[in-house]
C-alpha cells in the first residue's frame, strides 16, 4: 500500500481538509480566518510567514494555512502546496491598480501540478468598500472562465470586516472538496 493511500485513509477517517489561503498582501486573508473562527479582528498585522488554524466546520476539521502575500515571500508559497484539498484566493476588490498583478500571481499558482486537484474558491473581498468591483467583474479580470473545464471553482463576494459572504464561500468549498475526497455518508 502506497504512502498516499495511507494518508488518504487517515484523512478520510478524521474528515480533515487542508485549505491553502493565498492572495496578495493586504487582501484580507488573516481577517477572514479570524472572522470565521469568531476571533477578534480589530488588530491584525501583516502575515510575514504563515498561520495555521484548525477550525471545526460542519462535520469537518479544516486545517487552514494562511500564508503571507508580500511580493518578497510569494516565492515561498510553493512550500505549502503539498496535499492541498482546497485553495482560497483572496482578492481586495477595491485595490484596482493591483488586479493585473493579482491575476498573474493566481495564474502562476494554478499552473502548479501539486494544486491540480484542488477546488478553488475566490473571495472578492472588501465588498463593503465604495468603488469595489463586483464579483462578476473580478471574475472577468482574473479570467476565471479560462479554467471552466480543468478545475472546480467559485467566486463569492464577501467582506471580511462584516463577515458577509464568508459562510457562503466556505460552504461551497467544503462541499466541493468533500464530494471529491470523501464518500459522502
Amino acid at each position: 500500500m502506497g504512502l498516499l493511500s495511507i494518508i488518504r485513509k487517515i484523512k478520510r477517517k478524521e474528515k480533515e481538509m487542508r485549505i491553502l489561503m493565498v492572495g496578495l498582501d493586504n487582501s484580507g486573508k488573516t481577517t477572514i480566518v479570524l472572522k470565521i473562527n469568531g476571533e477578534d479582528t480589530s488588530v491584525i498585522s501583516p502575515t510575514l510567514g504563515f498561520n495555521i488554524k484548525t477550525i471545526k466546520y460542519q462535520k469537518y476539521s479544516l486545517n487552514i494555512w494562511d500564508v503571507g502575500g508580500q511580493k518578497t515571500i510569494r516565492s515561498y508559497w510553493r512550500n505549502y502546496f503539498e496535499q492541498t484539498d482546497g485553495l482560497v484566493w483572496v482578492v481586495d476588490s477595491s485595490d484596482i491598480r493591483r488586479l493585473d498583478d493579482c491575476r498573474a500571481e493566481l495564474h502562476n499558482l494554478l499552473k502548479e501540478e501539486r494544486l491540480a486537484g484542488a477546488s478553488l474558491l475566490v473571495f472578492a473581498n472588501k465588498q463593503d468598500i465604495q468603488g469595489a468591483l463586483k464579483p462578476a467583474e473580478i471574475a472577468k479580470v482574473l479570467d476565471l472562465a479560462a479554467m471552466e473545464k480543468s478545475r472546480h471553482w467559485q467566486i463569492v463576494g464577501c467582506s471580511a470586516f462584516t463577515g458577509d459572504g464568508l459562510l457562503q464561500g466556505f460552504d461551497w468549498l467544503v462541499q466541493d472538496v468533500a464530494s471529491r475526497i470523501y464518500v459522502l455518508d
